[in-house]
Parts: C-alpha cells; sequence; structure tokens
C-alpha cells in the first residue's frame, strides 16, 4: 500500500487478523471487544490516518435512523458559477450540522432521472437540484416530494413542480446589462441564449427585449440566437459579424458564450469595446482572465446556494411546512470592465 493510498477497514482488519466488522466496533469504542485490541487498532488508525467513511455508516443505518445527508444535482461541475453554489450550499449545510452528496447530471435528462432514485434509495433527507438542459417531463422531481423529500430547484427552476426555488434575478439583469450597453452606444445588440425550455432563457431574453423597446429600438429577430457555450459562439459570430449590417453589442447567457464571442471579434479585426460591446453573465474567474476583461452581471452564486440549504434544512427539520413555498430572488450586479465603453 503506498502512501498516497487512503488506509481502509479492510486493510487494517488485514493487518490484526480479525473482519472488517471488529475493526468497526473496536474504533466505536465497542465493549465486546478486549481493550488491548481496541487500543492497538485505533493507535493503527490514528498513526496511518484513517477516516471512517461517515457517509457509508449513515447510509447502511438509514432503516432506523434518518439521515443528515442532502443530495444535490449539479447540471455541470466545470461552470464557476455552480460551483460557487455548491460552496454556498457546503457552508450552509456544515454550520447546521448537515453534509451534502453532490452528484452531476451532465445536461442529462436520464441521468438525473437516475440519480433522483439513488437519492431516494439512500435516503437522503432532502434535494437541492438545478434541472438539466433537456429535462422537460419531472416525474422523477413529484416522486421524490410524494415521498415526503423535499426539493428545492435553484437557477434552472422547474415550473411544472410545486416546490421552493431560488432564483437570481435574471430579467433585471439582462435588462440592465442591455440598458448599458445602449447608453453607451451600441444600437444593434446580439442576444446569445440558451433553448426556451428554461426560465432563465426566458427572463433573459424579455429582459433583453425590454431594453431594447424602452430605448424605442427595434427587435430583429435575427440577432437572436440560441448559443450558450464558447465553442457555438466562435462557430456562430462569424456570421453575425460578416454582415452589412453587423451587430454592434452582444449580450451573452453566460462568460464563457461572451468570451468566444470577444475571441472571435478580435480574430476579425474588430477592437472591442471601440466597435464592439460586449457584456458576459456570471463574473466568473474567466471574466478578469480575458484582455480586455469582461463587462458582466454578477450572480452571487454563494448566496444563492445558503438561500437553497436554509430553506431545504429548514422544512427537513419543521420550522417550515414541507409544503410551503419559498420563493427567493437574489439580486444581481452589473460589473463594468473593459469589453464595454463608459
Amino acid at each position: 500500500m503506498s502512501e498516497s493510498t487512503p488506509t481502509t477497514m479492510k486493510d487494517i482488519a488485514e493487518k490484526f487478523g480479525v473482519s472488517v466488522a471488529t475493526v468497526s466496533r473496536a474504533l466505536n469504542g465497542n465493549q465486546r471487544i478486549s481493550a488491548s485490541t481496541r487500543t492497538a487498532i485505533q493507535t493503527y488508525a490514528q498513526e496511518h490516518n484513517f477516516y471512517p467513511n461517515v457517509l457509508g455508516e449513515q447510509l447502511r443505518h438509514a432503516k432506523v435512523k434518518s439521515t443528515r445527508i442532502i443530495g444535490v444535482i449539479v447540471p455541470q461541475f466545470a461552470h464557476y458559477y455552480f460551483a460557487t453554489i455548491l460552496s454556498g450550499i457546503e457552508e450552509e449545510a456544515s454550520a447546521r450540522g448537515y453534509q451534502i452528496v453532490v452528484a452531476q447530471s451532465n445536461e442529462k435528462y436520464e441521468r438525473e432521472v437516475a440519480i433522483c432514485s439513488n437519492f431516494y434509495k439512500n435516503k437522503v433527507c432532502g434535494v437541492i437540484v438545478s434541472q438539466a438542459k433537456d429535462t422537460v417531463k419531472y416525474d422523477h422531481f413529484q416522486r421524490l416530494i410524494d415521498n415526503g423529500i423535499p426539493i428545492v430547484f435553484y437557477d434552472r427552476i422547474c415550473t411544472g413542480i410545486n416546490a421552493s426555488r431560488v432564483v437570481v434575478d435574471d430579467y433585471m439583469g439582462a435588462f440592465t446589462a442591455v440598458s448599458y450597453l445602449i447608453d453607451t452606444g451600441c444600437h444593434r445588440i446580439a442576444f446569445y441564449g440558451s433553448p426556451m425550455t428554461m426560465e432563465i432563457s426566458k427572463n433573459r431574453l424579455n429582459g433583453y427585449k425590454d431594453a431594447l423597446l424602452k430605448q424605442r429600438l427595434p427587435i430583429d429577430d435575427s440577432l437572436i440566437r440560441y448559443c450558450d457555450n464558447r465553442t457555438d459562439a466562435e462557430a456562430l459570430t462569424p456570421e453575425l459579424l460578416k454582415r452589412p449590417d453587423r451587430p454592434d453589442g452582444f449580450f451573452a447567457i453566460n462568460d464563457d458564450t461572451a468570451i468566444g464571442i470577444l475571441y472571435t471579434a478580435k480574430r476579425m479585426g474588430f477592437r472591442v469595446p471601440e466597435e464592439i460591446g460586449i457584456c458576459g453573465f456570471t463574473n466568473g474567474y474567466r471574466a478578469i482572465a480575458c484582455d480586455p476583461m469582461l463587462t458582466t452581471v454578477e450572480q452571487r452564486g454563494v448566496r444563492v446556494g445558503e438561500e437553497a440549504a436554509n430553506i431545504l434544512i429548514s422544512q427537513v427539520e419543521g420550522t417550515v411546512p414541507k409544503d410551503k413555498v419559498e420563493r427567493r430572488v437574489i439580486r444581481t450586479k452589473l460589473v463594468i470592465r473593459g469589453t464595454t465603453r463608459e
């Protein structure tokens, strides 16, 4: 066994020539194990940095004792925003004596269904979830609720399920960002968004449209594109920038998409922000790692996570009824940097 390999109860059992069950009892101080054996096993475990699998222990005893484990579903680990939400969930849960188990749906409905099934089998006390992009059926969520497991949605909410949710003010974030692009001289602004099956996409598109209407600018449907990642943005943007009536501004649903637009515009010889203004939505680390740095809408993911965990734990502990639907909206903030004019 290498030094980097974690010590397991099986390793300890083999060391002392006893069963794994005996090791478990010794580590838990069971008096049925002799004092000398208990001491030897406990000392060896401490010296070899053994840490018991608390989750496994709780799940094994779930039939007689409800867990204090929260299941969390993330669409993709790679996104900075979801990482900050996870941080907020974990901080709040830990402070209140709960642990989290995190699973990635990878934007796939079937995987999301399987995760919900596993969470139910493993008796989590509640679930915090942001639904996958292609989720249009919600029976898997409803089954959890029907079996007494509360759900709190974050970011991507499910309007077909009567459950609590925590979101940022997507509409106002988009409205403020597009209004700023207009105020700084942009008059043909393209919108890059996610599929309209998601409420966040609808709300940001509505904010974009209302900002144009308020300034008496026309809504050109040919400038509204469904594109929510850097790769697609780099493939799509040249077509728009080669048009004689090209856009002079872009509002993107996330920072990665906005950075794809920025990279493409610069590669094609356009000056940013003098000729093209660009605004994203997230305010992650990448927003300050590009040149020029990205103007973007800050989503405050840690706060979203904290609020989601707070609602769920309150429902689990009974201070808030499980059937009471809590709706919390976190305000956004426009962070102005180098991809827009002043």
